[in-house]
């Protein structure tokens, strides 16, 4: 049985004043053309399928013909949950036309997908919150599939009917899918594991959520869930939210971010975007491997301190975006941005850096900022300059909820 891993497509999302939707309709072509290649029988999609949760016209529309490629007449599962910038209900609405095409979609942790059949031989066995069994064309064993959906930790808590609001969600979470791996006599099938929350190894330092990304850490959102917390019995686990492709490591089995399909912020540079290929069958251990996507402008940080250098290599490096910061003296004249935005199609940001004391006749100049660091760091390195002290653990929490619901908004 082999699947396709991918997430966070945030059909949609912009670039500042740049579309990327024909980046988005090129990746997810390519992705159904490896899909096809590989002879996938199951593509399964781990969230924040949209970027908003009211995407425009041309995204959703591009969704469901990309999704409808993707099932090969009904002869392929494509199955899909929601994110943490997915609108739960949005997710659900055409669920009835799309089982009709082998598409299941869940936007909540209790969501209960209504059995089908088709004529291809895809059919659900049975169903029930959380959790659904699926026969698959040519397979004489079942899929098993624990999905859950994004949501804060209140409302997990709720959809999930957990009476003591003050109980650990990540220990309510393994209870949960430690039962119904035990229930559903998972020896005698392919059992896989798919949602969207933060993830880590025990004992690592938690990685960084991109700055442009909607946190899940933050007060009121989800806690991070550790690899160890998924049961035994899974063959694999197929996560959503961070954009790098990585495995966590430390878990029962792969425990996998297969990452957003293009670069969304400058933040992820230096990332090879691509989808992971699983092989698995009842008991053996899954085989994981990953096929690069070609797809799409990558995304350059350039700094120089002379404009000529910087116009010789935005002529040098047109197929990109570029976030282009110029070393200098003095401010930059509205001659010579008019010259570098026309140098280049693609500079979505021109960051002026003027040389600290070098301003003529001014004696109180801005210091120069580290664009490199996080918005968290910035809020640490302000509160510090103005306050003269680092702030507490407290007034990071209340920066980072604030930030979070700006996010939202």
């Amino acid at each position: 049985m082999r699947f396709l891993h991918t997430s966070d497509w945030h059909l949609g999302k912009r670039l500042e004043r740049f579309s990327r939707i024909e980046e988005q309709r090129e990746v997810l072509e390519e992705i159904c053309e490896i899909a096809e290649r590989e002879n996938v029988d199951v593509v399964l999609i781990a969230g924040d399928l949209f970027d908003a949760f009211n995407p425009s016209s041309e995204a959703v529309e591009l969704f469901y013909r990309m999704l409808k490629k993707m099932t090969d007449n009904g002869k392929r599962a494509v199955i899909a949950i929601a994110g943490n910038h997915d609108s739960p209900e949005r997710i659900e609405a055409p669920d009835p036309l799309a089982r009709e095409c082998g598409i299941i979609f869940a936007g909540m942790p209790d969501s209960q997908i209504t059995p089908f059949s088709l004529e291809s031989g895809l059919k659900i066995l049975s169903s029930e919150p959380g959790f659904i069994e699926l026969n698959l064309p040519d397979y004489e064993y079942p899929l098993r599939l624990l999905l859950t959906p994004y949501a804060n930790e209140l409302r997990l808590k709720t959809m999930l009917a957990v009476n003591d609001k003050e109980s650990d969600l990540r220990e309510i979470l393994k209870s949960r899918w430690e039962n119904f791996i035990l229930k559903n006599s998972c020896k005698t099938g392919v059992n896989v594991l798919m949602t969207h929350l933060f993830v880590m190894n025990k004992g690592e330092e938690k990685p960084e959520e991109p700055d442009d990304e909607k946190p899940i850490l933050y007060v009121g959102g989800a806690q991070p869930v550790f690899s160890s917390d998924f049961p035994e019995g899974l063959h694999y686990v197929a996560l959503g939210h961070l954009h790098r492709p990585h495995q966590t490591g430390g878990g029962n089995c792969p425990v996998v971010y297969s990452g957003s399909p293009l670069a969304y912020s400058f933040a992820e540079t230096n990332q090879q975007k691509m989808v992971y290929i699983i092989d698995a069958e009842p008991g053996r251990a899954a085989e994981v491997r990953t096929v690069e996507l070609k797809s799409g402008y990558k995304l350059i940080s350039a700094r120089f301190d002379d404009e000529d250098a910087a116009l010789e290599w935005l002529r040098d490096n047109q197929e990109v975006y570029v976030e282009l910061t110029i070393v200098s003296e003095n401010y930059i004249t509205a001659e010579s941005r008019r010259k570098l935005f026309a140098a280049h199609p693609r500079i979505v940001t021109l960051i002026p850096e003027v040389k600290a004391g070098s301003e003529s006749g001014s004696e109180n100049h801005s210091k120069s900022i580290d664009l490199t660091k996080s918005t968290e760091e910035l809020f640490v390195d302000f509160f510090k300059e103005k306050k003269g002290q680092l702030p507490n653990k407290r007034v990071v929490e209340i920066f980072k909820e604030l930030l979070a619901q700006q996010n939202r908004n």
